[in-house]
């Protein structure tokens, strides 16, 4: 018997219909196969161009003798060094699949068709999508202008009160935020949460806190948990750990939030070789600063190039630098990829004029602004054949 076709999308959540999917940076290997290039580089996806931790490699080898078993479902070792490390309880602790996951688990905790939630423009995608595929309503605060004197395109505190209404059940905030790389200083930020009602669950998603090497925006929100106990501080591995390919990230929360998110947490979501990977890397501190020592000077690599070449560019604290195009980016970004180069677009930002570009070597800096000048020079202007 043949069935008529369905209609799947009307079948969806109102929410979920109107989603576009999360459009990730252009894998090596995808594009290496379309344009048959080879020794190809990729800046696209804020990696840690030094790798991972040689420690957490060593941590991986003896787990995979155990992988036909489950891993621990509440992460007992990897929150015990964390509680260590960061000052907390292992009962405030989060563990998720990626910090994406833990911002998933908030929303789905927090949010319902009823509420909202409150984010600025030029925001990382993950909020907008976590608040629409639960139906809530997206509660978008402009950003400041592009000719801010202090911080162009950054988070405009002042307007995002401005949106919080009765319907706000949560603040979205990145500090160093992507894809801007702006940042907000403590004072400002202990100021907003001051100003808002406890009943709204404020995150501040630090996932590139570590990279961070400003006084005015250390040591980083976790300092705030007593005093504010409507706050959740996320964090990852993905990034100045180098464990993106792992999945794990976690949040900080009171031990009554961190309660509730686990009861909504998948069982098994961060599995047995990130649980490994992640205690391993938090103790390689060598590694860390290496890290951190490599981004300062790719961030004044790439200042100094933006400079001399004219090109305009967002300040920024993360390990990446969105540089203004002077022109439509995507034919930039397209170029590029034949150059066998891979930088982010982020039109889909609302940014069409920048590319995010990561912070790689020394040598790999060279070589994207290298490629990004000869593509620059050769590209006929916006409207020209």
């Amino acid at each position: 018997m043949q069935h008529s076709p369905l209609d799947y999308q009307s079948l969806a959540v109102r929410g979920v219909q109107a989603l576009q999917p999360y459009q990730p940076g252009k894998p090596i290997d995808e594009l290496e196969r379309e344009l048959g290039i080879r020794n190809s580089l990729k800046l696209a996806s804020n990696e840690n161009p030094l790798g991972p931790s040689p420690r957490a490699l060593a941590a991986m080898a003896p787990a995979m003798k155990s992988l036909e078993l489950y891993p621990d479902g509440g992460g007992y070792r990897l929150k015990a060094a964390l509680a260590k490390q960061l000052g907390v309880s292992p009962a405030q602790i989060t563990l998720g699949n990626g910090s994406n996951d833990v911002l998933d688990i908030i929303g789905r905790c927090f949010l319902d068709a009823g509420g909202g939630a409150v984010f600025s423009e030029h925001a990382f995608a993950v909020y907008p999508i976590v608040t629409q595929s639960i139906g809530a309503e997206l509660q978008v605060a402009a950003a400041l202008s592009p000719d801010h004197p202090g911080m162009p395109y950054g988070h405009d505190l002042a307007a995002m009160q401005a949106r919080v209404d009765d319907r706000t059940r949560v603040v979205f905030i990145a500090n160093p935020n992507n894809p801007t790389g702006t940042w907000l200083s403590t004072d400002a930020l202990q100021a907003f949460l001051q100003a808002l009602p406890p009943r709204i669950i404020v995150v501040l998603d630090e996932a590139y806190i570590e990279y961070v090497a400003r006084e005015d925006v250390l040591p980083g929100a976790l300092v705030w948990l007593d005093a504010f106990p409507n706050l959740i501080v996320t964090r990852t591995f993905s990034k100045i750990y180098g464990l993106a390919g792992l999945r794990v990230g976690y949040a900080v929360s009171s031990p009554a939030i961190a309660d509730l998110l686990n009861r909504v947490r998948q069982p098994f979501n961060v599995n047995a070789l990130a649980l490994v990977a992640a205690e391993a890397a938090l103790s390689d501190e060598a590694h860390l600063r290496h890290s951190a020592a490599n981004n300062v000077s790719g961030l004044q690599q790439w200042s100094v190039a933006c400079s001399g070449e004219g090109w305009g560019h967002i300040p920024s604290i993360g390990n990446f630098i969105t540089v203004d195009t002077g022109r439509t980016a995507a034919p930039v970004y397209e170029a590029l990829l034949r150059e066998g180069v891979i930088v982010r677009p982020v039109a889909n930002y609302g940014l069409p004029r920048h590319l995010r570009i990561t912070i790689g070597t020394e040598a790999q800096n060279t070589r994207c602004i290298q490629a990004l000048r000869k593509v620059l020079a050769e590209l006929p202007p916006d409207g020209e054949a």
